[in-house]
């Protein structure tokens, strides 16, 4: 009897090849298979929190409420990524690091084509799944500005380098690391 590769079930199916016994289990492991090694620009950093199911920023270290712009209040990787506090994790913009944030971009696991475009001008940059998993961040470098948000050929796009946090999921849509936005 064969067993699914993910949870253990038995796999009740025609296919002979058949690895999951599911599509939920099929789609944790194409996800599974996708989620790479943060870039060491983020790691290597203290600006790490973790955050609220409602994404409110939450201290890492004492579970109390964070702030993207006071460094008290931020954690290096390991102790966020290890904290019980929080719902998942954050890293505060700033120090060189930037992000572009796409919402509402991905149905039905297709890429709506003005993100495809904006994508397209980034090929090394590293890009996760947002957290809804129908938007993308696109993790770059830029001196620190005013963030922008602005639809852009159709799409929301939002442009932020300094007093914000954003959230990290690691689930890799491209895998890269971080160059000029």
């Amino acid at each position: 009897m064969r067993t699914c590769e993910i949870c253990g079930r038995s796999i009740v199916a025609k296919n002979a090849q058949a690895r999951f016994c599911s599509s939920n289990c099929r789609v944790t492991a194409h996800r599974r298979a996708k989620r790479l090694t943060l870039p060491e620009e983020l790691t290597s950093r203290n600006r790490w929190i973790r955050h609220s199911a409602e994404k409110k920023p939450v201290d890492a270290i004492t579970g109390a409420t964070a702030s993207s712009t006071d460094p008290s209040t931020w954690a290096t990787y390991a102790e966020a990524d290890t904290s019980p506090h929080g719902a998942g994790l954050g890293f505060v913009l700033g120090d060189g690091i930037a992000c572009i944030d796409l919402d509402h971009v991905i149905t039905d696991e297709e890429l709506h084509p003005a993100a495809a475009e904006l994508v397209s001008h980034y090929p090394s940059n590293y890009i996760e799944v947002s957290p809804s998993g129908t938007g993308l961040h696109i993790w770059g470098l830029s001196p620190e500005r005013p963030g922008t948000r602005r639809i852009e050929n159709g799409i929301s796009v939002e442009r932020y380098s300094s007093g914000r946090y954003i959230t990290i999921t690691k689930n890799v849509y491209q895998a890269g690391t971080l160059l000029p936005l």
